[in-house]
C-alpha cells in the first residue's frame, strides 16, 4: 500500500502509487501518473501535469511513469505525454533536483541526475547514468547517450553520444572518464572508448561514415566502444562536435 502521503499533498483519484512512496506537503500527483515503489515527491512538485503543447486535448488519457526509487525535489515539473496512449517515462533511481523540468514524451533512463534548473524539452531521450549540471537545457527531439556528463548552463541542440562530456553549445570536450571510473569501468574499456572517440572526432569526413568505418574495422571489441560507434548510425539530428583542442587533453586523462 502507498504510504507517507502528507495531508496537504494532492494525489488525484486514479493515480497509481507503488509501495512506500512519500508525497510531501503541497506536492501534486495527477491521476495520469504511475509511480513505482519508494518514489519520493518533495513539496510543490507537479508530477504528471499537462504538456506545454498548444494543441493538447486535456481529456486525453496520456500519462507519466516514474521508476522505483526516484527522488523528485521541490518545484520539479514532469509533464505527461501529448499522445492518447503515450507516456513520458522517468527511469529508476533518478534524482531530479529542485526546479528541473522534464517535458512531454521524454524517455529518461535509470540513475539519471538533473541538477537544479536543468530542462529537457519534449521528445528528448536520455541514457542511463547521465548527469545534467544546473541550468543545462536540451532542445526537443535530441538524443543524449548513456553515461554523459552535461555541464552546467550547457545548451544542447544536437545528439550527444554515449560516455562523453559536453559543455557550452554542443561542445564535446572528451570522454567522461570520471563517470566511467566511478562505475568501475575497466582500463581496457576506457582505452577502447578513447580510441573510438579519436577515430570519430578527429578523422576528416562525414561523422556517420567515419563511425561506420571504425565499427567495421573490427578492432573495437568491447560492448561500450561498439555502442559508442553505433550511436552515430541512428537519429535524425546532427551530432555535437568535439573541441579540437581536447585531443591531447583527453589522452592525458
Amino acid at each position: 500500500m502507498p504510504t507517507g502521503i502528507h495531508p496537504t499533498a494532492l494525489v488525484e483519484p486514479g493515480a497509481q502509487l507503488g509501495a512506500d512512496c512519500e508525497i510531501m506537503a503541497g506536492a501534486i500527483v495527477t491521476k495520469h501518473c504511475v509511480l513505482g515503489d519508494r518514489v519520493v515527491v518533495h513539496p510543490y512538485a507537479v508530477v504528471g501535469g499537462d504538456p506545454q503543447y498548444l494543441k493538447f486535448d486535456r481529456a486525453s488519457a496520456a500519462g507519466l511513469r516514474v521508476g522505483a526509487g526516484t527522488v523528485i525535489r521541490e518545484h520539479v515539473t514532469l509533464n505527461r505525454s501529448i499522445h492518447a496512449d503515450g507516456f513520458t517515462v522517468i527511469g529508476e533511481g533518478c534524482f531530479l533536483m529542485a526546479a528541473s523540468h522534464v517535458a512531454h514524451d521524454c524517455v529518461v533512463g535509470n540513475q539519471v541526475i538533473l541538477a537544479n534548473g536543468a530542462l529537457l524539452a519534449g521528445h528528448v531521450t536520455v541514457g542511463d547514468h547521465t548527469f545534467f549540471g544546473g541550468g543545462a537545457a536540451v532542445h526537443q527531439f535530441c538524443r543524449i547517450g548513456e553515461g554523459v556528463m552535461v555541464a552546467g548552463h550547457a545548451s544542447i541542440t544536437r545528439d550527444v553520444p554515449h560516455f562523453v562530456m559536453v559543455a557550452e553549445r554542443d561542445d564535446v570536450i572528451g570522454i567522461n572518464l570520471i563517470g566511467l571510473k566511478r562505475r568501475g569501468i575497466g582500463r581496457e574499456v576506457i582505452a577502447q572508448l578513447k580510441q573510438a572517440y579519436h577515430d570519430v572526432y578527429f578523422t576528416s569526413g562525414n561523422i556517420r561514415t567515419v563511425a561506420a568505418a571504425a565499427q567495421a574495422d573490427g578492432k573495437f571489441t568491447t560492448p561500450e566502444a561498439r555502442r559508442f560507434l553505433e550511436f552515430f548510425a541512428d537519429g535524425k539530428r546532427s551530432f555535437a562536435r568535439a573541441r579540437r583542442a581536447t585531443a591531447e587533453e583527453n589522452d592525458a586523462g
